[in-house]
């Protein structure tokens, strides 16, 4: 199919300029002067497939990064904005790999699913009949009812590999045609390998045949290969789920004054949406008219609807529950908060941690090193007895028993286990690596507003000021978005005196300043405000003083978040130092970390955090930052792991390693919890993998295994390694699960007060 009218043929360069400008408007822009593009690439299966994606795209001019997503086939590549786009998937098909643009409106049927269902199906049919007529033969059948046997296995046994052994023998093929090697090709070779030696055997009468060796490895290795499948789309069932929440579409008014059902992706900034009750909000935006109850358990786990009215900033995905409300676009469907959490999720298992790392690199190395030895063992046996026959059994023995799958899984499925047990507990992981690190912190830092506490101040104490103080000062906050300002205006709303607009002026930094009459009101910082300010008002958090004189004094307090107190009480207990770091006054500091009896540091810039964060790191120890704000970012960033709640800015959340979507601060010590479990099992399967490896090879290279009995441990060591992954879903958290190694907590740098 061709994109242009008919009778119009494209140039060479013309077909280029055209894929590139596709590539462009494909992508989208995350940083200054960079955009991504995301490649959706379905015939990757393993890790190599995944080095060598990863190496063909970095590779290429102008690309910064280019990570692979082996649960959702995808290629996620952040590339420098340039006049041309690099060739992504010319560069892709040239290595073998089809590859195209991913559509995120287009709902891909699984047919790898049915596929590898159906070769199963083939496969365990014709083992099972082959079996039965191997048991005859070996029962003691007359040579000529043997040769029968041999024959019928043989017509049985070729359908069967060529319907099933597709799956491995179509990417082994595409890998040697472009001069490289996986793990399917020695797959690939010993399969044939044993079906031609027991074709020999059979047109020559011999007494021995391996059909059923053959057909049972492909039976086995299927089973691996669609458990591997069906954990790997399991684990993306959160996002699928997320998906799913995702309107369809939305009901926009028109410039004309009628309306018009427009799709999700559709939907521009500034638009104006109709949203009825009981729809889902289609991308993010502002409510202009209209009051509501939205359901926003999605982001914060909590059941309770919140009450919106102008002015409201709504997420997509939301549900409407109560009344109408008009939304203005703020963002484009794929820039929203939900497709946001969509990617955070398939990010999830591209990372690449020191485990993952080593796997793979141990799986590349795994065609020649396995080739080499299948190679020298076929010779030494050679040598050693003459026995032709018997060398080459042995040798499709050690090919077949030495398959890495075991170890190509033993990091990968942990990753994806662990990511989908953290979403359910209501939290986000961006990079896979994430968990390896965060295994490994010793130390908690929190920031104070926003993390520890809500950001929401809330006036002490407001029946014990003067009315018509109190009414003022209400007035003057309302022409603010100070949090002070915001408290005080709800606290005197029902007294607010009127002011002009007009007659109240913000100074920055200081407060607000108003003329009634001839007199002048200024409510703010009390060096400011006070022309003689004393210790009570410098005590206070907001002063009122008119024309210099004291009028009242406000002050205020931060909520805890929920858990806070329960959570540094626990992590204190298991062995973690727990520190508070944050750009608020000493007192109202100090006030916080009294109540949570952790140590703290107060009026730190965002330069000072960081400086922080490299100190306690300096000394041996390994921190978690959780915060939340735009001055938390360089620390998040700079700490050995981080968290942010899904109420951060936007850069805070792109700079931390997890996400919690729930209130409540118990999400750091079940984070803790479920990277130190998945660190363990990770280490569990690396063992198993190995130790089957140290175990079974020298078995197979001394004679000791049939092809038969090589099929069979091969993939019984995929499948344990699979199940013991599986494990991560249902561990519960210990009270020794995350204490810290002892020994890191010794020495501790000094603490106190910033100058």
């Amino acid at each position: 199919m061709s994109c242009c009218a008919p009778g119009v043929e494209l140039t060479g360069s013309e077909m280029i300029a055209s894929r590139a400008e596709e590539v462009r408007l494909a992508s989208r822009v995350v940083g200054e002067g960079v955009r991504q593009t995301d490649l959706s690439v379905p015939s990757m299966h393993c890790g190599g497939c995944i080095q060598a994606v990863e190496s063909a795209l970095n590779a290429l001019p102008g690309v910064e990064t280019a990570r692979v997503n082996l649960s959702s086939r995808r290629a996620t590549i952040r590339w420098h904005d340039s006049a041309t786009p690099p060739p992504f998937v010319e560069t892709l098909r040239g290595i073998g790999y089809d590859a195209h643009l991913f559509d995120p409106g287009s709902e891909r049927k699984d047919t790898e699913l049915s596929e590898l269902l159906r070769a199963l199906a083939v496969a365990g049919f014709a083992a099972s009949n082959i079996m039965l007529l191997s048991v005859s033969v070996w029962a003691g059948a007359d040579p000529g009812t043997r040769d029968l046997f041999h024959a019928l296995s043989a017509l049985i046994a070729l359908p069967a590999l060529a319907y099933s052994g597709r799956v491995f023998f179509r990417s082994a093929w595409s890998a040697l045609r472009h001069g490289r090697t996986n793990m399917d090709v020695p797959i690939s070779i010993g399969v044939t390998m044993a079906f031609g030696l027991s074709l020999y055997e059979t047109f020559h009468h011999g007494a021995h045949a391996y059909f059923d060796a053959s057909v049972t490895l492909l039976f086995f290795l299927l089973i691996g290969r669609t458990l591997d499948h069906l954990m790997r789309e399991r684990a993306r069932t959160a996002v699928k789920g997320l998906a799913q929440l995702a309107a369809r579409g939305a009901l926009v008014a028109q410039p004309d004054g009628g309306n018009v059902y427009l799709p999700v992706n559709d939907i521009q900034i500034g638009m104006t949406i109709l949203l009825a009750a009981g729809e889902r909000v289609p991308v993010d935006g502002r409510v202009v008219s209209g009051q509501s109850d939205i359901d926003r358990s999605l982001l914060t786990g909590e059941s309770a609807p919140v009450p919106v009215t102008d002015g409201a900033a709504l997420q997509a995905g939301t549900l409407n529950l109560t009344g109408p409300l008009t939304l203005v676009a703020t963002a484009v469907a794929r820039d929203s908060f939900l497709a946001e959490m969509m990617r955070l999720m398939e990010t999830a298992e591209a990372g690449r941690s020191a485990y993952r790392r080593i796997a793979d690199r141990a799986s590349r190395l795994y065609a020649p090193v396995v080739h080499a030895a299948a190679f020298l063992t076929m010779i030494g046996w050679l040598l050693a007895t003459g026995d032709l026959h018997r060398a080459v059994t042995i040798a499709i023995a050690v090919l077949i028993i030495t398959c890495p799958c075991a170890l190509g899984l033993a990091v990968p499925m942990v990753q994806v286990m662990a990511a989908r047990r953290l979403f359910e507990r209501g939290m986000l992981l961006k990079d896979g690596g994430a968990l390896e690190r965060l295994a490994e912190i010793d130390t908690v830092v929190f920031d104070k507003t926003g993390t520890l506490t809500l950001g929401q101040p809330r006036l002490l104490s407001p029946e014990a000021i003067e009315t018509d103080a109190l009414g003022i000062a209400a007035a003057m906050a309302t022409h603010s978005r100070h949090p002070y300002s915001r408290a005080l205006a709800t606290a005197g709303a029902a007294i607010a005196s009127k002011l002009d607009a007009g007659a109240v002026r913000e100074i920055p930094g200081a407060g607000l300043e108003a003329r009634v009459s001839t007199h002048v009101y200024r409510l703010g910082r009390a060096s400011w405000a006070l022309a003689q300010p004393d210790d009570a008002a410098d005590n206070a958090n907001v002063v009122l003083s008119r024309d210099g004189q004291s009028v009242a004094r406000f002050a205020f307090e931060d909520r805890l978040r929920e858990g806070a107190q329960a959570t540094i009480a626990e992590l204190t207990e298991r062995g973690y130092a727990v520190e508070v770091l944050s750009g608020d006054r000493d007192e109202a500091v100090r006030r916080i970390a009294d109540q949570l009896g952790a140590r703290h540091l107060s009026e730190v810039t965002p330069a000072g955090k960081v400086a922080r964060v490299s100190a306690i790191e300096s000394s041996g120890h390994r921190v978690l930052m959780v915060g939340d704000g735009l001055n938390d970012a360089p620390a998040l960033a700079a700490a050995h792991a981080s968290m942010a709640p899904a109420s951060a800015a936007d850069v805070g959340r792109n700079a931390a390693d997890l996400v919690f979507l729930h209130e409540s601060l118990r999400a750091v010590p079940e984070a803790v919890a479920i990277a130190r479990n998945a660190a363990r099992l990770v280490q569990q399967n690396l063992a198993l993998a190995v130790g089957y490896n140290v175990i079974a090879v020298p078995i197979a290279v001394l004679g000791y295994v049939t092809p038969l009995i090589a099929a069979v441990a091969m993939s019984s060591s995929s499948i344990i390694v699979i199940a013991n992954a599986l494990r991560l879903r249902g561990a519960k958290r210990h009270r020794g699960a995350t204490r810290p190694t002892a020994g890191r907590m010794t020495s501790r740098p000094a603490m106190g007060k910033s100058t």
